[in-house]
């Protein structure tokens, strides 16, 4: 080979060095693409032939080709975007690219994609897209048990439909009834003073006789529950004790529990039913009144129709369960520890979507609800580094890397990204290699070249 061979091995010394460099460049370009894998360069030796033995062979050509970093995980940054995410550990993110617009309506190509450039937002037509146009891919959530839908997963999109309302079905009630209520007409010393005025009756407490009643009593406390189609509806509570404890009397104290009708032209509070408690203050018994009944398990009342202003919510139960309504001394004479919580709501618009750090898309509605729609699967491989990669930071599968697998990976960071693995130092210190290995092999050119004209000056 000679001085011949020496030029062809220095040459390509140089094509190899020239795409070193050319990684360097595009790993010094992409320092701040997120998610980007820079390329690292390996070199091979080609053996020059001519000989059995080493001692025969003289060191041949060399020629660089690019190695993945697929697995070399980048920095992981906070950002306040909700629908930003990283993946720690393994795994890619499913994304599609737009294929076209027919009728204002953005279509999709047939290719999967994956990513680890999670700078997800929601476009004007409610997909998840991300700066490189990737579209996010997931598995659809079933609104009433929260499982995923389908094994393929879809182009992640969540529509501005409003969220539809919940009746009121059930309200937890807690409070405390005092011994003696300290009422208006309560005079300090008799017991019986604190007790219904006996005028109002026994039932719904007529629109005349309302005051008597409210002098009589004391609040139970008040919340907001909601009919079939979200109307709300402001239930006040009330009660009135009718019966005092002792040894010639009942057995039992005993109130009525009532709701407030709401302007009712008849009647002013209606009759929800009857409460006894025993002498340590335990409820021991209830009575159905005008409008509840016992519920089955004896814990509360429900109202099959429970009219206020006009407006009607059907079968709501005030459940007392777990012994949450009780009668023990109070010193101030009114209902004490009093908590009502309620299980509907009215119609919400959507007021912004998030990814939480279990992988799920999470829409947030007007009415404080929030709905899990999505779920995202995380892409693994069982050789990754022989992905092809496509622009915007994005791969595709190959006959190599094997097909995706959707049921491992690593875990999904909520309000997190992940930045490119490639460091501008580490870099700068390849590029003096790759330099002073460029120019030693012009060099090696360069003195084949005067080793030549020597040769040929020979014969002259």
């Amino acid at each position: 080979m000679g001085i011949y061979g020496a030029i062809n091995s220095a040459v390509s010394g140089l094509a190899a060095q020239a795409t070193a460099l050319e990684n360097i460049s595009g790993n010094v370009a992409n320092s701040q693409t997120t998610g980007f894998k820079r390329l690292d360069t390996t070199f091979s030796d080609l053996v020059s032939g001519g000989g059995a033995t080493q001692a025969a062979q003289v060191s041949g050509t060399t020629f660089a080709t690019s190695r993945a970093t697929n697995t070399v995980q980048g920095d992981i940054t906070s950002v306040d975007v909700d629908t930003y995410m990283a993946i720690n550990g393994e795994g890619y993110f499913v994304v599609t690219q737009a294929s076209d617009v027919v009728d204002g309506s953005t279509t999709f190509a047939d290719e999967t994609y994956y990513t680890r450039a999670g700078d997800f937002e929601r476009d004007k037509e409610g997909y998840l897209i991300n700066a490189s146009g990737y579209y996010l891919q997931g598995f659809p959530l079933d609104p009433d048990t929260g499982n995923a839908i389908g094994d393929n997963p879809t182009v992640v999109r969540i529509e501005n439909q409003p969220l539809s309302a919940s009746a009121t079905t059930t309200v937890e009630y807690q409070a405390n009834l005092p011994r003696i209520p300290d009422t208006t007409d309560y005079d300090g010393t008799t017991d019986a003073s604190a007790l219904l005025d006996a005028g109002v009756g026994t039932s719904d407490i007529a629109v005349a006789d309302e005051q008597d009643f409210l002098d009589t009593s004391v609040s139970g406390g008040s919340i907001t529950i909601y009919n079939e189609n979200g109307t709300a509806m402001n239930v006040e509570v009330r009660y009135a004790k009718t019966a005092n404890y002792n040894s010639t009397g009942p057995v039992f104290d005993e109130w009525t529990m009532y709701i407030g009708s709401g302007g009712d032209a008849t009647n002013a509070w209606y009759d929800v039913g009857d409460v006894t408690f025993d002498t340590t203050g335990e409820l021991n018994g209830m009575t159905a009144g005008s409008i509840g009944t016992v519920n089955g398990t004896s814990d509360g009342f429900t109202i099959a129709s429970l009219n206020i202003g006009g407006t009607t919510a059907a079968n709501v139960e005030f459940s007392f369960a777990n012994g949450s309504l009780t009668q023990y001394s109070d010193p101030d004479g009114t209902t004490s520890s009093v908590s009502l919580d309620q299980d509907g709501y009215p119609a919400g618009e959507l007021t912004g979507v998030a990814v939480d750090e279990s992988g799920r898309v999470i829409a947030s509605y007007s009415n404080s609800q929030q709905r899990a729609v999505y779920e995202i699967p995380l892409a693994t491989f069982e050789a990754e580094q022989n992905l092809r990669r496509v622009d915007g930071a994005g791969f595709a599968a190959t006959t190599s890397s094997g097909e995706a697998d959707l049921t491992g990976g690593g875990q999904i960071l909520a309000k997190k990204l992940e930045l490119s693995n490639a460091d501008i130092a580490d870099e700068f210190s390849k590029l003096i290699v790759t330099q002073q290995a460029y120019s030693a092999n012009s060099r090696i050119v360069t003195s084949a070249d005067e080793m030549l004209d020597s040769a040929l000056n020979m014969v002259r």
